[in-house]
């Protein structure tokens, strides 16, 4: 074999060790999943962007719409290797120029999600992603603010998904999900 070539893969890597669980994060009695050595380890990232990538085969979107701030870095990897476009949602008040929002309810509180106004003129194919999913909330803002926008929603990918807390259920019942990493 050359030098600085890897062998092709025919089977998917678990990326489930390629996690850390960080125990009282960023709370007392959180479990936080962190992404950061899969972030760090070229074959697991690039498994990532093998497996995501399927939907974008499947799901031929126009553009990839990533959630503050993981998703970021998981929506612009997938964009650049799929060669489509990259839109972010964003927090309040980060994005320049006209926006459209959308306020959500957080377990103890709200919060505020913006996209570009002109972001998705033209209803596009849209896939969002973001590195999880838990109970949904802003994934479920996320979806109607797209909506809004005028894009058309064709799937959803999260690197992580917390099934125990019922993420899944508040996204519309026939949008295909996908999540590469489901603890129970």
């Amino acid at each position: 074999m050359m030098p600085g070539l890897r062998p092709l893969r025919h089977h998917s890597l678990d990326l489930r060790h390629l996690i850390q669980d960080v125990p009282d994060f960023p709370k007392p009695g959180i479990l936080f999943r962190d992404i950061s050595p899969l972030l760090r380890d070229p074959d697991g990232w690039d498994e990532v962007m093998r497996q995501l990538g399927d939907l974008c085969t499947e799901f031929k979107p126009d553009l990839i719409v990533g959630i503050e701030s993981r998703g970021f870095i998981v929506g612009t990897a997938l964009a650049t290797s799929r060669k489509i476009g990259f839109v972010p949602v964003r927090k309040p008040g980060k994005l320049p120029g006209d926006v459209l929002g959308i306020d959500y309810s957080l377990e103890y509180g709200s919060d505020r999600l913006e996209i570009h106004a002109d972001a998705l003129q033209g209803h596009p194919r849209v896939l969002m992603v973001d590195d999880l999913l838990a109970t949904g909330g802003t994934a479920k803002a996320t979806v109607e603010l797209i909506e809004q926008a005028g894009g058309d929603l064709v799937g959803c990918g999260f690197v992580i998904e917390l099934a125990a807390l019922g993420g899944r259920q508040q996204l519309p019942v026939e949008m295909p999900v996908k999540s590469l990493i489901i603890y129970s």
